[in-house]
This record gives structure tokens, C-alpha cells and sequence, in this order.
């Protein structure tokens, strides 16, 4: 399959005549899949309503398919179709976070969407990106978007273009390039269908802005405890890894040079991620800075992008550093962890 790729100014008036906005939504009326830029991470998109634009999807990203999909739409008024009711709750994040990276869940219509594009459950997970390229899009097809990140399964999610295409060129009808993605992780889940909401995925919108909005919300269990099951089916998969093992390391700078030199005394090629404060204290066979430490949005802008650079160098094994939990690095470590597959070195 040949790729097309658009390449679309993010700043031109009236995106929706864009003729490559045009072209991208006809592949879509058409059951084609085509990546889309979001202000998390680049999604692949396809008609929510069809089982053969959704199986395209988990063909392209060889995606498992107990793993739901997150329907983008552009308007409020799109989710009458599918949804059986808005809480109070969720109408409240909607005007607070819509369009952002935040997922609601709710309980669905039967009928109404693609069973594969959500699992089979009676739930379904909902956002509206807040990106002039993905709004323009999803305003000219006219559909409920079903859209996962643009990547193979597994891999790291893409911030680029070129990242898609470094995994599924050849596998998609097209990519709309609009240039590097913003926030760098991606959306907030929250599950709305319960009478205190519960976070099933950190992300872009952090625990504390969601609680200023509605009060209470819970964490889902399974984010800190290894052994719970979690309430999402998709997070109880590997994601985000690197091809070389990746280990967080909970100790002093000291302790993991230390480690370093251990494994280049064995014959093999380290690489560490640090950040911008910290990247001169280290002596490694590659050492990549993620960020800067005292602006912890910086870190999950270039986080994947800093994953898949390990991936370019020869690199037999990855130390990370910790990083702090508030905010929205409960989302950096999330990711970091699976990543890692949860291997922590503690000094």
C-alpha cells in the first residue's frame, strides 16, 4: 500500500476547505485509515461506525482486541448517536477540558458503533482533541473517529509525522503531517459512569485540575499496584518500550553511574535518560536529556520522541531517572513504567 502523506499549515483560515483536509476525510468516508495530528500524539483514524475501518486500525497497529478505541468528535451534540447519558459530572469536564487531552467514558447506545471499536463493552471512550488539523478533519467527514495512537503496538507513541511513518509506512492510506505534537502523552481517561469518577490512564489533564472541577475522583488501583486488574483492558499491556530493556533506577546520580560502569565493563553499550540540569554528570555510551526536570510538561513533550531516539543509536541497555509524581508526571512515570515493563532498580 502506498502512504499518501499531506502536509497541512496548521494556521491557515477555513482548514476545513483545506483540500488536503478534503482528501484526508474523503479516505475516511471511505473506510480508510489515515493518522491525524492530535495536541497529545498522532492518532490513527478511522470510521467509528464501521467494523472494516476498525479492523484496519488493529491490522495496521497489530493492536490486541480486547484494547478499546477513543471515538474523537469535533461537537458535544455527536455523542447523542452512541451515548445512553451524560452525567452531571462529565458535563461539567466537558465544558472545563473539551477540546483537550481529556477521555470521558460513558455508558453507550447498543448499535450505534462498531462493537470492535470498543471491545465488545457496554462503555465507550470519548474525546475532543483539541488540534486545528484533527477539528478540521473530524468537522469535514462528519463521523465519530475512531482513533488510538498512530504506532505499532507496543512501541513508542508518535509526536510526528515521521514517526508514524517509521511504523506504518506502507500499512495506512495516509498521514496528515501538522507538524511535532504538543502536550507528548496522551489524554486523560477518566470513567464518568460511576457516582465518584475514577482515572484509569494519567495524562494531559492532571488529578488536581480534574478535582477543582468536580471534587472527589479516584485513581484506579491498577496504576500503583502491579497485581490489581485493571479496569481499563488496554493498561494491562506493555506500551511505549524502546527496542533496547529500559530500567527506572530510584537512587542518587552516583548509584546509577555505578550501573553504568558495571555494564561497560561487561562489553556492553549503555545509553541514559536524564534531563537538561542533569545530563552533564553522566558518562555513558549515549546520554539523552528528556526535558528539563523543573518543568516537568517540557519532559512529556519529548518523551517519546526521546525513546525513539535510543532506538536510532546502538544501544544494549537503558537507564532512566525517576521523576516526580505530581502534576502531570504521574503520567511521565506511567508511561515510563510500562515502558519498562516495571523494572525498577531501587539502591
Amino acid at each position: 500500500m502506498n502512504t499518501k502523506v499531506w502536509k497541512v499549515d496548521n494556521y491557515v483560515d477555513k482548514l476545513e476547505s483545506n483540500p488536503q483536509i478534503v482528501d484526508a476525510a474523503r479516505f475516511l468516508q471511505d473506510n480508510e485509515v489515515v493518522a491525524m495530528p492530535t495536541e497529545t500524539v498522532y492518532g490513527l483514524a478511522g470510521n467509528a461506525e464501521s467494523d472494516a475501518a476498525v479492523s484496519k486500525i488493529y491490522e495496521a497497529k497489530g493492536r490486541p482486541g480486547d484494547n478499546p478505541l477513543i471515538i474523537h468528535i469535533a461537537e458535544k451534540q455527536q455523542l447523542e448517536p452512541f451515548v445512553l447519558e451524560v452525567p452531571e459530572k462529565a458535563e461539567a469536564l466537558m465544558d472545563a477540558f473539551w477540546p483537550g487531552p481529556l477521555t470521558i467514558i460513558f455508558k453507550k447506545k447498543q448499535g450505534a458503533l462498531s462493537k470492535t471499536a470498543t471491545a465488545g463493552l457496554d462503555t465507550v471512550a470519548v474525546r475532543m482533541p483539541n488540534h486545528p488539523v484533527a477539528l478540521a478533519l473530524l468537522k469535514r467527514c462528519g463521523l465519530p473517529i475512531a482513533a488510538p495512537s498512530a504506532n505499532s503496538s507496543g512501541k513508542p507513541s508518535p509526536t510526528t509525522a515521521k514517526h508514524v511513518l517509521d511504523d506504518l509506512q506502507g500499512k495506512i492510506a495516509g498521514v496528515l503531517d501538522g507538524g511535532a505534537t504538543g502536550v507528548g502523552v496522551e489524554s486523560t481517561v477518566i470513567d464518568c459512569t460511576e457516582r465518584i469518577p475514577v482515572i484509569l490512564r494519567p495524562g494531559g489533564v492532571t488529578k488536581e485540575q480534574l478535582e477543582a472541577v468536580v471534587g472527589e475522583v479516584w485513581v484506579d488501583r491498577a496504576l500503583t499496584d502491579e497485581h490489581e486488574k485493571p479496569k481499563a483492558p488496554g493498561m494491562k499491556y506493555t506500551h511505549y518500550a524502546p527496542n533496547a530493556p529500559l530500567y527506572l533506577v530510584s537512587g542518587t546520580r552516583s548509584f546509577i553511574q555505578r550501573l553504568v560502569d558495571e555494564k561497560q565493563q561487561a562489553g556492553l553499550r549503555v545509553g541514559i535518560l536524564t534531563t537538561e540540569e542533569h545530563k552533564e554528570e553522566f558518562a555513558a555510551d549515549f546520554v539523552l536529556a528528556c526535558g528539563k526536570r523543573a518543568d516537568l510538561e517540557t519532559i512529556a513533550a519529548a518523551l517519546y520522541d526521546t525513546l525513539r531516539r535510543f532506538n536510532q543509536m546502538e544501544v544494549d541497555i537503558i537507564y532512566s531517572e525517576m521523576f516526580p509524581t505530581e502534576g502531570v508526571g504521574h503520567a511521565i512515570m506511567n508511561r515510563l513504567q510500562k515502558a519498562a515493563g516495571n523494572k525498577i532498580i531501587t539502591q
